[in-house]
C-alpha cells in the first residue's frame, strides 16, 4: 500500500518520499530581490520532503505581484538561490525553482513605474486581483493593482524567451527542475482565458492558440532541462485573480494532452477552492487522470489522512503541503513516527524575519 513515506521516481529523479512542500509565498527577498542567508536556512530546514517547490520567483523585472519575492533573472539573485540550493542538497533534498510572471496583477509603484503588462489589457476587475507591497512602516499589505496594458506579439515572444533564460539561470544555480506556474490567475493563465486574452494574433482566439503561450513557454525550457525536469502547476476552477475561465473542461482536457505530449514530469494540480470548504479536487482529476502519463502532485487542503488515502488508491502520486511544511520543519519524520503535528501561526507569514519563517521547532527540539 503507497504511502506518503515510500520513494517515488519522476523521470530520473528519485525521492525519497511523496511529500511535496508547496510553493509559499514568503516575501523575504533582500535588496535586489536576492535570496539571502535566511532563505537559504529556512529551505535547508526543510530539506527532509521527498520535493521542495520554492516560492514563486519572478522570471523578469515586470512580473512582481508581491514585493520583496524573489527574482532569477540577474546573476545576484543566481548566486543567492545557488546557496539556498547547496544547504538543501547538503542535507540531502531535492529543490525545484518555480518560474513565475505576474502579468496583469500587478501595480506601478513595485514596477518602478511601469504599467503591469497582460495579454489585451483587460482591466475592468482590479479589485479582484491580489497585489502586495511593504509599506514603510514595515507593514505587508495588499495594495490596489494599476491598469495593464496588452503586450505585443513581440513582447510575449520575449517573456517567452525569458522563461528559457530563467531555466538557465536555475540550472546554473544547481536546481534539480524547475515548476513553470500557470495557475492562480498569472500570465500564463490568463492567457487561457477567453475573457482576459481577447488577442488576434497566434495567442488568442481558439483554446488551441490561447494554449500556445504556455506551450511554448514548456518547449523553450526544455530547450535547457529535460522534459522529465519540468513541472506545471494548474488551478482549473479557481477564482483567486479572477482568471475567467470558461468552458473549463474542454481548456483543460486540452492543456493536459498538451503536457502530456511536451513529456514533462508533473502536473502539479492547486485545488484553491479546496481551502473554502468548496473543494474541486475530484471534477479536476477526472479532468487529468484520463490524460496525463506522468506523476501527478495534489495540492489543496488536504490532510495526511486525506493524502495517504489518494496514494494508496493510486489516484495521484505525490501530495504537496504548505502550512504544514512551514509549521513543521521535519513533516516527513513527524509523519514517519506518527509525531504531534505543529500547526502554522497566523501571523509571520510576509515579510519580516526570523519570526514566522525559520523558528519553528523540529520534533526532536520541542
Amino acid at each position: 500500500m503507497t504511502t506518503l513515506i515510500d520513494p517515488i521516481r519522476i523521470g530520473d529523479l528519485e525521492l525519497p518520499n511523496r511529500i511535496a512542500m508547496a510553493p509559499l509565498t514568503r516575501a523575504r527577498a533582500g535588496d535586489g530581490d536576492v535570496p539571502t542567508e535566511l532563505n537559504a536556512t529556512y529551505y535547508a530546514q526543510r530539506a527532509g520532503n521527498g520535493l521542495i517547490v520554492t516560492e514563486a520567483t519572478d522570471v523578469a523585472p515586470n512580473s512582481r505581484a508581491f514585493e520583496h519575492a524573489p527574482g532569477i533573472w540577474s546573476d545576484a539573485q543566481v548566486t543567492g538561490w545557488k546557496r539556498v540550493v547547496d544547504g538543501v542538497h547538503a542535507n540531502g533534498g531535492r529543490i525545484f525553482l518555480q518560474l513565475w510572471h505576474g502579468g496583469r496583477v500587478g501595480a506601478a509603484g513595485t514596477l518602478g513605474g511601469e504599467m503591469p503588462v497582460s495579454p489585451s489589457g483587460y482591466n475592468d476587475d482590479l479589485a479582484k486581483l491580489s497585489v502586495w507591497g511593504l509599506l514603510a512602516n514595515g507593514r505587508y499589505v495588499q495594495i490596489a493593482a494599476t491598469p495593464s496594458r496588452a503586450m505585443t506579439t513581440d513582447e510575449v515572444k520575449g517573456t517567452i524567451d525569458a522563461y528559457r533564460r530563467a531555466a538557465e539561470n536555475a540550472s546554473r544555480a544547481g536546481f534539480d527542475g524547475v515548476e513553470i506556474h500557470a495557475a492562480n490567475g498569472y500570465l500564463p493563465h490568463q492567457f487561457l482565458s477567453p475573457v482576459v486574452n481577447t488577442r488576434e494574433d497566434q495567442y488568442g482566439g481558439s483554446i488551441a492558440n490561447r494554449a500556445r503561450f504556455l506551450s511554448e513557454i514548456v518547449e523553450a525550457v526544455a530547450q535547457v532541462l529535460p522534459s522529465s525536469r519540468i513541472g506545471v502547476r494548474l488551478s482549473p476552477f479557481t477564482t483567486y485573480n479572477n482568471p475567467q475561465e470558461s468552458e473549463s473542461e474542454a481548456l483543460y482536457s486540452h492543456v493536459v494532452t498538451m503536457l502530456n505530449e511536451h513529456g514533462i514530469g508533473y502536473v502539479h494540480i492547486a485545488d484553491m477552492n479546496g481551502w473554502f470548504g468548496q473543494p474541486d479536487l475530484p471534477r479536476i482529476l477526472d479532468i487529468v487522470r484520463p490524460r496525463f502519463d506522468g506523476a501527478i502532485i495534489a495540492n489543496g487542503g488536504i490532510s495526511i489522512e486525506q493524502g495517504n488515502h489518494l496514494l494508496r488508491d493510486g489516484v495521484v502520486q505525490m501530495i504537496s503541503f504548505g502550512r504544514l511544511a512551514l509549521a513543521n520543519p521535519d513533516l516527513a519524520t513527524r509523519i514517519k513516527f506518527s509525531l504531534p503535528l505543529a500547526e502554522a501561526r497566523p501571523t509571520g507569514w510576509y515579510a519580516g524575519g526570523e519570526s514566522g519563517y525559520t523558528d519553528y521547532p523540529s520534533a526532536n527540539a520541542s
